[in-house]
């Protein structure tokens, strides 16, 4: 049986006693509403571009060392070869100068030597590796080892006096650096040095 107390009398609605703002108040709380909802958007958004990011980079580092383990295999084998025409080059300077009387032992032998040497030296072209010849170059550390400094009247200080090795590089970084004398520049001329025994006297 429904009790008299909750009928709803005419004229009035459901709620009519509960308080409603003022239009002010709800434009306020809709539009302090809609700023909270933005903000949080924002910061979604600002996750999913750090989120983005990071697996970006994550990608690249991954193709990286990919390549730079594949680069370095190869390296490891590229400079084998170098190591082996730097060899073959030693041995054909080290031989007798060429003449047209030599033995033909001799000959055969300079032959076989330069075609080997010829032939390892076209296969590691082919796949990337340059020699870069240092004689007279300006000093690069990026390409040079320094194995000592010495005086030279023909060659500019800070150049390259003598090349032991020649540098390589593969697909244009560095595989092995040249082994190279460093030019002080030219000697010490005798009116410039200090006289022997002792300091020069400035006070006079």
């Amino acid at each position: 049986m429904q009790n008299p107390d909750d009928t709803t009398r005419p004229g009035e609605m459901p709620g009519a006693d509960e308080p409603v703002g003022s239009p002010e108040s709800l434009m306020e709380e809709a539009a302090s509403r809609i700023r909270a909802l933005e903000a949080e958007a924002a910061e979604y958004k600002d996750k999913w571009l750090r989120a983005e990011a990071e697996t970006q980079n994550a990608r690249a580092r991954a193709r990286r060392d990919v390549e730079d383990a594949r680069n370095f295999a190869v390296q490891r084998f590229a400079r084998d070869v170098v190591e082996v025409i730097e060899t073959l080059e030693r041995a054909i300077a080290s031989l007798p100068a060429q003449a047209e009387d030599e033995p033909a032992v001799l000959a055969k032998i300079r032959e076989g030597i330069e075609a080997t040497q010829r032939m390892f030296l076209a296969t590691v072209e082919r796949n990337g590796v340059s020699r870069v010849e240092a004689q007279g170059a300006k000093f690069d550390p990026e390409l040079h080892q320094a194995m000592a400094e010495a005086p030279s009247p023909t060659v500019p200080a800070g150049h390259v006096a003598q090349a032991w090795t020649p540098g390589w590089t593969l697909n244009g970084r560095l595989l092995k650096p040249a082994m190279v004398v460093v030019s002080t520049g030219g000697a010490q001329s005798a009116a410039e040095e200090p006289p022997s025994g002792g300091t020069v006297d400035t006070t006079a």
